[in-house]
């Protein structure tokens, strides 16, 4: 399973997409799971169609890094696939629903990190939600 994490690249972002990566390479599983984190400032679109599953997070909603990417998500069909979106703001969570709604990617998990307090646990749960989520 190819995984892609795009990420506004702030210092909470960027530590929960790094405990991500981790939980997604210590999960019991028979998939083998190959996860790629790409700054958003980066993503130029073909990164994300290899991808079976794609995380989004951002700190702050409407990070100037994620102008490109979604000007991009208003424009693909991603009805396949599925999303997690994590950040450490609620409104930050409210945001990436909104820029995904077109792409008609499947939001089959949300992460919300309060005070960027993070419990391994907590993310293994989430992430096996989506891998799980049918």
């Amino acid at each position: 399973m190819k995984v892609l994490i795009i990420t506004d690249e702030t210092e909470a972002i960027r530590s929960l997409s790094l405990n991500i990566q981790e939980a997604l390479n210590t999960i019991d599983s028979e998939i083998k799971i190959l996860a790629k984190i790409c700054p958003a400032q980066d993503f130029r679109g073909k990164e994300i169609l290899p991808a079976d599953l794609f995380f989004i997070g951002c700190e702050d909603p409407s990070p100037s890094s994620f102008a490109w990417l979604e000007e991009m998500l208003s424009h693909i069909n991603l009805a396949s696939r599925k999303c997690g979106i994590f950040s450490v703001k609620a409104k930050s969570i409210s945001y990436l629903n909104s820029i995904l709604k077109d792409c008609e990617a499947e939001i089959a998990g949300s992460f919300l990190a309060e005070n960027g307090k993070i419990k391994k646990t907590d993310i293994i749960k989430f992430i096996k939600q989506l891998i799980n989520n049918k």
